[in-house]
């Protein structure tokens, strides 16, 4: 069994305003980055749409028609000064949650070890009843209930390593005792939450780390708080919100992490799976936001899911 890869390119067609940094050329790049020789092994697939039943295992209904009802014939609709639709962007919100779905369907089935999404719009902002931050559906936590509800998995974890904390993840998972959510992030930053403090019912981990945090303060959130909680947990299956904003060159954010870090996190999280839950994991492209350090980051992620066994 190989890693999957699993993208579309209609999560090209969601624009944005000229300058805005969630952009189509984001996909571009990982998607380009991703098509080197080291990757020849990675398996491809397209992603399919969600469904309406398994968006409406995260979301309201009201939420689901009032995002499929917004797409404008041309020009853009603002959401709120950030999040944005244009011509193109149910199709992509659908294949992004989809790949989620689909990577995990691939996984259970053994046709792949582990699964990354290489998709937009990101998810982990997006709410049960409200478009945020870039985001119009949550993804992750699309593909987190559909592996409990088609595939009988009772305890599912996401870890989320993006810049920003997920709001929206958080939200959906914190009153469901088998759901799990771990997050570092910088703290104050966008969107406000995620303090130590925001615990749920147990079930949440948030580490916030202070602008300027680097390296050695990152890995020690992992190695001496958040694995160990997540092996209390005891997952079924583990997800990753993969954002690569944290990195030192990203504009949106003030962390001074590198691509090693990101590798080390992958490769750590794979390590576990394969002690804990028989290695199921899928990953799904959330931040971003630097075309360089995105690509170069990308790359050692997906690489750490080939290579760790």
């Amino acid at each position: 069994m190989d890693t999957l890869l699993v993208s579309h390119s209609a999560c090209l067609e969601h624009q944005t305003p000229p300058g805005h940094p969630e952009c189509s050329d984001r996909l571009r790049a990982v998607r380009n980055a991703l098509e080197a020789e080291e990757f020849m092994l990675l398996q491809r697939a397209e992603a399919p749409r969600a469904t309406f039943e398994q968006l409406e295992r995260v979301h309201s209904r009201m939420h689901i028609e009032t995002i499929l009802n917004a797409e404008p014939i041309d020009g853009f609709h603002y959401i709120d000064p950030d999040t944005v639709m244009s011509p193109g962007s149910d199709e992509a919100a659908l294949r992004a949650a989809g790949a989620v779905v689909y990577a995990v369907d691939e996984v259970m089935a053994g046709r792949a070890r582990n699964a990354f999404c290489a998709i937009r719009p990101p998810g982990h902002h997006a709410e049960p009843d409200q478009a945020m931050g870039f985001c119009l559906f949550n993804n992750i936590a699309v593909g987190a209930l559909h592996a409990r509800h088609a595939h009988g998995m009772k305890r599912v974890a996401v870890i989320d390593f993006d810049v920003h904390h997920g709001n929206g993840t958080q939200a959906i998972f914190e009153t469901d005792p088998n759901l799990f959510y771990a997050s570092t992030h910088q703290f104050p930053h966008y969107p406000g939450t995620g303090r130590a403090s925001e615990r749920g019912l147990g079930n949440i981990l948030n580490r916030p780390l202070a602008a300027g945090t680097g390296s050695d303060e990152f890995r020690a959130a992992y190695g001496n708080e958040i694995f160990p909680a997540l092996e209390a947990f005891q997952p079924h299956f583990i997800l990753i919100s993969a954002g690569f904003d944290g990195h030192a060159a990203d504009p949106l954010s003030h962390l001074n992490l590198r691509e090693a870090d990101f590798e080390w996190v992958t490769e750590e999280i794979v390590r576990l799976a394969g002690r804990l839950c028989d290695g199921r994991v899928v990953s799904a492209l959330e931040g971003g936001y630097d075309l360089g350090a995105l690509a170069k980051s990308a790359r050692v992620h997906t690489r750490a899911l080939m290579m760790t066994h």
